[in-house]
């Protein structure tokens, strides 16, 4: 049969064949905390605020005027300051630590986040209900619905220990029984980080006490702990201390944008900060960094400043936060992006295919400096062959992927040796 194509040139695209593995997300927080329908809310307001019903789920914010418009923030800066009544102000005031927050992820660099409501902010939020719902989707057990998100933050974790008429000071043991369930949350997803804040008003020698040494648990590594507290313009123009979860979650996804999850989230300004709430020495620095303990300095000339990078675990391979979230962010995009392999023939054509994808994926974030080594060879390496794939493995319709990788680990420390040599200038080594 005569071709139809009058002559010249054709291109015609195949498909290669070849799986890509791309990258997972690293830079969503969740923040949980307390929200309030108010009913100052106008009709005209767009978007929408939203219902009570649907503040209790997952929410997608892609933007601060977004946050401000579906959680009511105009109808309850605008009850604050109408009102003296001595029950309703605790009550309206301790909204604003979830506004903050998420006002100071945008300002820092963020993007996007999900918000988890808790409607009630006049009582305590206990365990089982920051735990939450699966079928629901309520509190933490809704972001399991949520593969996008990668970090967690309750910016209003103190406030949930008590009723907001009660005048006793935050319960360190309550706070710990959230951050518990806080961190087992994070580690049986095993892609999030929990961004913690400590009670308010501590001492830098308390702030140690309450630390206590970092641990060689599993969840150690998937906790962060941020202090001092920070003063902030307030989103109402009401100057007030709140937690630094939010401008921290924005920082790392600004350093995630900027240079990559390998890079440590440190050295970095702090935007939409007035001041801090402690200022600590070299010395108490030093006491809280060995005891895992990320702080916020001023330095001067430079401004405030994220001035540690560090989990609470105690080993060496998690100690470092950009670790323990570049082998997050490694296993996640491996894993998303090679579900095409599930009922494919368990043969050598797959486990080929296995190891030339991972081996590329791994070889760009070489190129891009997340792992160390003169040569790809010396970053990683991927075994899919017969030697890991037994016939006992693939008669359970098993296929496995052994993968090691080196991380590069942040300078931390860095030594200068000074020497003087008489009758000449220092020198330098």
């Amino acid at each position: 049969m005569p071709d139809p194509n009058p002559p010249g040139v054709f291109v015609k695209e195949l498909p290669s064949g070849v799986r890509t593995i791309t990258g997972a997300s690293t830079s969503v927080p969740a923040f949980l905390g307390y929200t309030r329908v108010s009913p100052k809310d106008g009709t005209d307001v767009t978007p929408r605020p939203f219902t009570e019903a649907e503040r209790k789920l997952p929410q997608k914010i892609g933007s601060w005027r977004e946050f401000a418009a579906r959680y009511s923030m105009a109808g309850i800066a605008e009850e604050l300051a109408e009102t003296d009544d001595s029950t309703l102000i605790p009550t309206l005031e301790r909204c604003f630590p979830l506004a903050e927050a998420v006002y100071g992820f945008f300002a820092n660099g963020g993007r996007t986040c999900y918000v988890v409501g808790f409607t009630n902010p006049a009582n305590a939020v206990i365990p089982t209900e920051l735990k939450g719902d699966v079928d629901a989707r309520t509190g933490l057990a809704g972001l399991e619905t949520v593969p996008e998100v990668t970090m967690v933050a309750v910016p209003s974790l103190w406030d949930m220990t008590k009723a907001a008429t009660s005048l006793d000071p935050p319960d360190q043991n309550e706070g710990k029984a959230r951050m518990d369930e806080v961190l087992k949350h994070c580690t049986e997803q095993r892609n999030r980080l929990a961004i913690l804040d400590p009670p308010p008003d501590l001492e830098s020698g308390d702030m140690k006490a309450f630390a206590g040494e970092p641990g060689s648990s599993d969840t150690d590594a998937f906790a962060t702990l941020y202090y001092p507290w920070i003063t902030v313009p307030g989103v109402n123009a009401e100057e007030r201390t709140v937690p630094p979860c939010g401008h921290i979650a924005g920082v790392w996804a600004r350093t995630d944008a900027e240079r990559g999850v390998f890079k440590a989230p440190a050295n970095q300004n702090l935007r939409g900060v007035l001041k801090l709430d402690t200022l600590l020495t070299d010395d108490e620095h030093g006491e809280l960094n060995q005891a895992g303990v990320n702080c916020l300095r001023v330095f001067p000339d430079r401004g405030l400043l994220v001035w540690g990078a560090r989990t609470r675990s105690s080993t060496r391979d998690w100690k470092y936060l950009n670790v323990r979230r570049l082998v997050s962010f490694l296993s996640d995009s491996i894993r998303q992006s090679s579900t095409w392999a599930v009922f494919e023939p368990n043969d050598e054509r797959l486990w080929a295919t296995l190891r030339h994808s991972v081996s590329s994926f791994l070889t760009d974030q070489w190129r891009q400096g997340a792992l160390a080594g003169r040569t790809p060879d010396e970053a990683f390496y991927v075994i899919c062959d017969a030697t890991n794939n037994r016939p006992e493995s693939m008669d359970e319709g098993k296929v496995v992927c052994d993968i090691g990788v080196a991380p590069v680990r942040p300078a931390e420390f860095v030594h200068f040796t000074i020497t003087q040599i008489a009758g000449q200038s220092g020198q330098t080594s």
